[in-house]
């Protein structure tokens, strides 16, 4: 019976809007190196005499202003959102704005009311000197979050173009030869000739379904990749040896739909098939910190490999960068005489 529950799929940009979390610490430090690298640069370039105290203040006043404008921003978030295409940009650097301001004037006052005589201009041109240098460099800023949310928007395009083959891609061969050995089995062993069918059933499920886009779990990967062996394993007999290691993984471990059976399919394929003696397909796993790492291995086979045989592996990787980021690693090679994948995923984040 079909699984009708809703899966939660990795967020596209759109689903969280244009503007980045600016809640986030690596969007607060951000902020914060943007505005300390501006007073650095007004101080070196400044025609007055430069000195530590000076820019000490400058540093803490701009720190202060950065976190102003970024829990500001945080806050004014969901409301900018709603905000018609382009403009909850023009929204956000409108909200600088005022800040900038308002921020100078204290900062001014302040500084006249200690007689710490760090800024000698009078208020008006320091005000408007900050307001002009927040607003270059705030609309570079958002230039840059809108530059990086549309190559986002273009990457989630590609990789769900990808997802997509991938539901249309089933190998005409492996239909076949599945066909063939349940109609080798009605009559000699019928209910591994029904299993074949059920098992065969789910591979097209998980392939042809509406929620393949969305994340499923480690174990619903491993389940439909035992189950794409065991059709394997009635055509290729003894030739295919399984050996698993997988005791350790999480079950519950988020996971894109249909991320190991490619390159379980590719190992069966390209290592055992080739190989009059078959051979011995490896699967390993354990917990890595609070992410997993996975690996599978197979025979080097002794002819070249065919044509095509890196593409299910390169829309792996994609698939990987896009649902995990930079933190995840695919390694692919030969290890002595075998092929060895190795996928490190970091997990979800506390």
């Amino acid at each position: 019976m079909r699984d009708s529950r809703p899966v939660s799929g990795p967020p596209s940009p759109t689903e969280y809007g244009p503007l980045p979390d600016f809640c986030s610490l690596p969007m607060m430090f951000a902020l914060l190196v943007i505005a300390t690298l501006a007073a650095t640069t007004m101080w070196l370039a400044s025609d007055n005499r430069r000195d530590w105290s000076s820019y000490s203040i400058s540093i803490l006043f701009v720190t202060w202003l950065a976190l102003m404008i970024g829990l500001v921003l945080c806050a004014l978030r969901s409301l900018l959102q709603r905000l018609p295409r382009q403009m909850p940009y023009v929204g956000a650097w409108l909200v600088i704005m005022p800040i900038v301001a308002g921020a100078s004037v204290v900062a001014h006052e302040f500084n006249d009311a200690l007689q710490l005589q760090l800024e000698q201009s009078d208020l008006g041109i320091f005000v408007r000197d900050n307001v002009a240098i927040a607003a270059l460099l705030g609309a570079v800023m958002l230039r840059y979050f809108y530059v990086l949310t549309q190559w986002q928007a273009r990457l989630a395009a590609v990789t769900r173009a990808q997802v997509e083959a991938l539901q249309a891609r089933i190998r005409p061969h492996f239909l076949f030869n599945s066909m063939n050995t349940v109609a080798a089995l009605i009559r000699v062993d019928p209910d591994a000739a029904e299993r074949t069918v059920e098992d065969l059933s789910e591979l097209f499920r998980a392939a042809l379904g509406q929620h393949i886009t969305g994340d499923g779990t480690l174990g619903d990967e491993l389940a439909l990749v035992e189950r794409y062996l065991a059709i394997e394993q009635l055509r290729l007999g003894e030739r295919l040896r399984v050996q698993r290691e997988l005791d350790d993984l999480p079950a519950d471990f988020p996971l894109p739909r249909l991320l190991l059976q490619p390159l379980v399919e590719n190992a069966v394929r390209h290592g055992i098939q080739p190989l009059r003696e078959g051979g011995d397909v490896t699967l390993r796993g354990r917990r890595d910190g609070n992410g997993v790492r996975i690996e599978i291995g197979n025979p080097l086979p002794v002819t070249p490999p065919e044509a095509g045989n890196g593409h299910g592996l390169d829309s792996v990787r994609q698939r990987v960068a896009y649902r995990y980021g930079p933190l995840a690693k695919i390694q692919a090679g030969p290890q002595g005489n075998r092929f060895v994948v190795l996928l490190q995923l970091p997990g979800p984040r506390q």
